[in-house]
């Protein structure tokens, strides 16, 4: 593939959006620290009421701010700051010996003019500290006086920065983690006093749904009892669905990879909330997109390859410059179809040989689909082309309509940071 300096742009920002999203329910159900020398000696008893702010309204909003664009994630949320209810700078990092590193340079006073304001607006600050690295979060978390550490240093960051606390989001852990999480959420949770525990934790998709035969011995690295009990926030990450429920894949006709089906989301609530209470569950919501490189096959299907994320921008520009209208697609997102250059210069067919495949009155962000799914059906000649799949304000609209309807705590936007669909201010109410 051709990338542009601009497709390498957008791929150098959102690259940790492949990371630090929901990619871990495609490989697992469920599937993280910071050690330090010096021990915080906080004991404080957690008060039945924890917060040190208190939300204007029940139903909450709260967003990450990506420390890759700290500057125009700031300037993004600043004259919004009166939508919400919490801002998680993302945040902080974790080294392999467990110490924590400030990516966002929230220790260095970039942030304090934007943290001022969010006091002054009642809103609460909690950083995330986020962990991937499978193998460290097992060797901190197993062992008894590395993962006290690791506590201690989180309770030092929070409390010398005053902060409302810590949002943890630690990903890629292995179900043989269970208790080991399930212990440091207990003794983070006591250590941190009146200070918040807020969790992020990956979207579990019901057996079901997921499984064409479910595993005999299935198991989660998320104790979701533990989480419920220790966590005064629970995010969950609906998001970059995709393939992750087979039933919906079966049941829709067409092109289907979503960003998140509210469907989909749906069963995750119903499942989730028999061990969370909802009104500490937060339903996240993504502000991006992914391209595909799509092969339809002779018998009506597809084949996806991920190729990179991207802002609306992106979409809606280059959808402009083909002279493609997006539609709105099965999961109330937003889509389009084409055939770029790299691959018709390929010797596969052009965007005008697949459109004239297609019958008259298909819409323009079908026309390559249309017209390879009828090459492949009709002809057993695959041809591939681009798909284009993205949440804009629109589809942010409907997943505050359902978290609403779900009777959930709030919303969880990943990411604010400036790219997203400017019309989303507009709609998180």
């Amino acid at each position: 593939m051709h990338f542009t300096a601009r497709q390498f742009l957008i791929l150098a920002e959102l690259a940790l959006v492949l990371i630090c999203a929901s990619f871990l329910f495609n490989v697992a159900p469920d599937t993280v620290h910071a050690v330090t020398t010096t021990k915080t000696t906080v004991t404080v008893k957690k008060p039945v009421v924890p917060a040190p702010v208190v939300a204007k309204t029940n139903f909450e909003i709260s967003g990450w701010i990506p420390y890759w664009r700290t500057a125009t994630g700031t300037a993004d949320v600043l004259p919004h700051l009166s939508q919400m209810t919490e801002v998680n700078p993302f945040g902080y990092t974790v080294k392999l010996d467990g110490s924590l590193n400030d990516a966002a340079g929230i220790g260095k006073g970039t942030w304090d003019t934007f943290i001022a304001a969010a006091r002054a607006k009642k809103v609460r600050i909690i950083p995330t500290v986020m962990w991937s690295d499978t193998e460290s979060i097992h060797n901190i978390l197993s062992n008894p006086t590395l993962r006290a550490s690791h506590e201690d240093a989180i309770v030092a960051m929070v409390y010398q920065n005053n902060f409302d606390g810590v949002d943890i989001d630690y990903e890629g852990k292995r179900a043989e983690d269970r208790a080991n999480y399930a212990a440091f959420l207990k003794e983070l949770y006591t250590k941190m006093g009146k200070k918040w525990v807020s969790c992020t934790i990956e979207a579990r998709t019901p057996p079901d749904s997921l499984y064409s035969t479910i595993p005999a011995n299935l198991e989660y690295a998320n104790d979701l009892t533990a989480v419920n009990k220790y966590c005064d926030r629970v995010k969950l990450m609906t998001y970059d669905q995709e393939s992750a429920d087979i039933k919906l894949n079966k049941a829709a006709t067409g092109l289907y990879t979503p960003i998140a089906d509210p469907a989909w989301i749906t069963k995750v609530i119903t499942l989730m909330s028999k061990d969370i209470a909802k009104s500490k569950i937060e339903i996240g919501v993504a502000t991006y997109g992914y391209i595909y490189q799509v092969m339809p096959q002779t018998d009506g299907t597809y084949d996806y390859t991920l190729l990179e994320a991207f802002n609306p921008r992106y979409a809606t520009d280059l959808a402009a410059s083909l002279g493609i209208t997006p539609t709105r697609n099965s999961a109330g997102e937003l889509s389009f179809t084409y055939v770029p250059t790299s691959l018709s210069n390929a010797g596969l067919q052009t965007q005008a040989q697949l459109s004239a495949y297609a019958p008259a009155g298909t819409p323009t962000s079908l026309l390559a689909a249309v017209g390879a799914t009828k090459l492949a059906t009709s002809q057993n000649k695959q041809s591939p082309f681009y798909l284009l799949w993205w949440s804009d304000s629109k589809a942010i609209a409907d997943k505050v309509a359902l978290a609403k309807k779900l009777g959930v705590r709030g919303v969880a936007v990943f990411k604010m940071d400036g790219g997203e669909d400017p019309l989303m201010w507009s709609v998180l109410k």
